[in-house]
């Protein structure tokens, strides 16, 4: 049978679950037993390595891994009980508001002095801090809006038509060049990062993990499309202020023309995004389905939780000196080789 080439590498396991999952993969070892599963962790290295394994097998696949295991009984089963375990973990750590009004209202708000990445970035980030923000985030930005396409057969009317209209313009309305997760890969190219899709997925950190995993969470499941629209509701409404101090940032520090553009491109596109998801997908969606509203507050607040567990993680390494990544990236060989320091 033809293996798929096209995606990464399978990485480097980080405990047993992440091993056996990694070993059935490549047929060389059993699943990991449901009591492996439960012992795991929920959001450390190996079960949420586990879980983007799985899913993983869904968007490009690992090479040397055959295609049809995407819908192995014995690993859906596998995944299965790690999603549960993770979503469980999520309702039962979110806070969530009590409505879908408080929850978009939270986010309209910024913070006078804020405190988070995108402001220590901007502030006084390096080029090696911007490096390994990029690295990790390419995790989710090489396959940017895929996640998400995947709630368009579950919407209909306003929701179905304003979430395919945003996702056109992820996708560069038509455009390869203007696909987002090129211009992500240019940027890259700027900080003197490996673009290959999955390069960083084993120097990313298992907070980052939980991001991605979310997303391929909510995305697989009909169950959980209000979630999913929450989430996505999250990302374009505050996208634009924080893509506004990443830009700042680039500037900054000298990134380069293309680590610019990236950030300014979604400075413009996500503030007309986040009107469209506000009125016409959420509300679209709550006109034909209110009883989902508990469900996309969730997705907004569940999202706030994860993105305030991997922006404490970075910064609680940056500020004490050392990498936030598991593996150290290469050092750089281009043109600002000379300023960058690696810790």
């Amino acid at each position: 049978m033809e293996y798929d080439r096209e995606g990464p590498q399978l990485p480097t396991a980080r405990g047993p679950v992440s091993e056996a999952v990694g070993a059935h993969l490549l047929g060389t070892g059993p699943l990991p037993s449901p009591e492996a599963v439960a012992a795991a962790p929920v959001y450390g290295d190996d079960l949420q390595l586990a879980l983007y394994q799985c899913y993983e097998l869904h968007y490009r696949g690992f090479a040397g891994v055959r295609p049809d295991l995407e819908w192995d009984p014995g690993l859906l089963g596998v995944r299965a009980g790690l999603e549960r375990r993770f979503l469980a973990a999520l309702r039962a750590d979110t806070p969530v508001h009590d409505g879908v009004a408080d929850a978009v209202g939270a986010l309209l708000v910024e913070p006078v002095h804020g405190e988070g990445v995108s402001h220590f970035l901007r502030n006084e980030g390096e080029l090696w801090q911007l490096r390994e923000y990029a690295a990790q985030r390419s995790l989710y930005h090489l396959k940017e809006a895929d996640p998400h396409a995947w709630v368009l057969p579950r919407l209909w009317g306003r929701a179905k038509a304003a979430m395919a209209a945003v996702e056109f313009d992820e996708y560069g309305g038509g455009r390869a060049d203007r696909v987002h997760a090129r211009l992500f890969a240019d940027l890259m190219t700027d900080l003197d990062l490996d673009t290959t899709y999955g390069a960083h997925l084993d120097a990313a950190s298992a907070e980052c993990l939980a991001t991605v995993n979310m997303m391929s969470l909510f995305g697989l499941h009909r169950s959980l499309r209000g979630a999913l629209v929450g989430h996505f509701a999250a990302v374009e409404i505050t996208s634009s202020p924080g893509s506004r101090r990443l830009a700042e940032a680039m500037r900054r520090t000298g990134a380069g023309p293309a680590a610019e553009h990236f950030y300014d491109e979604h400075v413009e596109a996500d503030a007309v995004h986040e009107q469209i998801v506000r009125h016409e997908v959420i509300d679209g969606l709550l006109e034909q389905e209110p009883h989902l509203a508990a469900d996309v507050a969730f997705g907004i607040d569940a999202t706030g939780y994860l993105e305030e567990r991997l922006g404490a993680r970075l910064l609680a390494d940056w500020r004490a000196g050392r990498s936030s990544l598991r593996t150290p990236l290469p050092a750089p060989s281009g043109v600002h080789g000379e300023i960058f320091h690696i810790p």
